[in-house]
Order: structure tokens, then sequence, then C-alpha cells
């Protein structure tokens, strides 16, 4: 039986503790943004290996393959690139397009689903714990974001749910962490190159993020399951495509 450490305990310890218990069933599923890079370098620090795993969506800026890169110098990780399958993605879109994102919130949904969901949901069912940068503060529906999700299956880990902006930025500059280029020329959260745009004066931290859309939860479905009519609407979307691809 495992036992984990209490939801107070501190993000690197928690990480100590997750490399300590998984060994390679557990990693880092980030891509690059700043609470990503924290932990992968609290995690170096910690002088065992661990794995680090991005989602390749087919639709990232450059400057996030530039990251790649940088991880793997800088830290002599082997970053693991995790695609989609190419086959659902070319049929959804050959009936929807490829920028059925802007469309309406279901089809960004069903964007997401085959380029970021299914292929994590792939690689978790090799994982028994994995770690993400989600914080608290970040949203709305990241508010009641645990540590350690310890009924999730894998074991779903957010060392920083509890931790301020403030506090990534200065262990980013104590540490010399290296930083995604795009927050230099403005960004907040950076995602696909399409669904992602910099910060106008006084927006919150992921206005960028689907700016186009009104009153939605600015979530993909990686840490949150869509409700309602979009779920609906999503589930019938995605039974065509799983249809016409089988």
């Amino acid at each position: 039986m495992t036992h984990f450490p209490p939801e107070s305990t501190d993000a690197a310890a928690i990480l100590d503790w997750a490399i300590g218990a998984y060994g390679a069933r557990f990693a880092i599923v980030t891509s690059f943004q700043s609470e990503g890079m924290v932990l992968i370098d609290m995690a170096s620090r910690l002088g065992r290996p661990f794995r680090v795993i991005t989602l390749d969506t087919g639709r990232l800026p450059a400057e996030t393959f530039q990251m790649i890169e940088t991880v793997r110098e800088h830290y002599g990780v082997q970053v693991e690139v995790i695609s989609p399958d190419a086959r659902e993605v070319e049929q959804m879109v050959l009936r929807h397009g490829p920028n059925l994102f802007y469309r309406d919130v279901a089809y960004r949904r069903l964007c997401c689903h085959f380029r970021k969901v299914r292929p994590l949901e792939r690689v978790l069912a090799g994982l028994e714990a994995y770690a993400t940068g989600l914080r608290r503060e970040q949203s709305e529906t990241r508010a009641a974001v645990l540590k350690l999700d310890t009924a999730s299956r894998p074991v779903k880990l957010n060392p920083l749910a509890d931790w301020t902006r403030a506090e990534v930025d200065a262990y980013t500059r104590a540490h010399q962490t290296p930083r995604h280029p795009l927050y230099q020329q403005g960004y907040g959260s950076i995602g696909c190159a399409p669904c992602t745009r910099p910060l106008m004066p006084g927006e919150e931290e992921r206005a960028g993020r689907w700016w186009w859309e009104q009153d939605a939860a600015k979530e993909c479905g990686l840490h949150f399951t869509p409700e309602g009519k979009t779920a609906r609407t999503l589930d019938i979307l995605v039974g065509e495509i799983l249809s016409a691809h089988a």
C-alpha cells in the first residue's frame, strides 16, 4: 500500500517522494511553461533519473520545440515527445477543416481531444503517477486543485498548486531556470500557436488562451472534463471521428 505525503508537503519533497516511490513509472508532463520548468529544475537537483513527457499537438509554436532542445541540453534529460494518432487527426481535419477550433467551443474541444487528451491517455496508461504545473491562482477552474490527487489514476501530482505567480518567477530568477521565449513577447500562458496570443494590458495570465471564446472555461480537457451541452456535442463529434477511423 502506497503511503502518500500530506497535502502540506512542499513541492521539492513531493517530487523527491514520487521519484523514489514510482521510479520510471512517474513522469513530469509539461509544455515547458514556467511552472513545468520549475518542476524540471527541482527534479534535476535531486540527483536521480526522472522522466519528462510533452505533447506535440502538430500545432505548437516553433519556440516550444526550441524549449525541448534547451531542456535536453541544459538538464541532460531525454524529453519524450508524444504525438496524436495521425489517422484520427486526418479524419478530423477532413471533416471539419484545420482551424475548426474557431467555430465553436465544442469543435475547439474536439481538436484538443484528438491532439492532446487521447495522446496523453495513451501515455498515462503506462504510468503510476505524474506531475503537472497546475496552480490554484491561475484561474477559477483551478482554484480547488490538490497537490496530491490520490483518487486519480494514475495519481496526479500538482506540487506547485499553492504557489503564486510571484513565487514561480522568484524561483526562475534565483535558479536561472530556462524560460520559454514567448514570455518575452508578452504571452502569459502558452499552448498551440493558433490558439494563443500575447496578453493585453490588465488581462489575467490565461486570457490569451482561446481568446475568441466568451464565458467558456479556458481549459483543453487535459485537466478538467467538459460538462453540459458542450460535453454532449463533443461526445457526438468524437464518436463520428472514431467511427470513420475504425
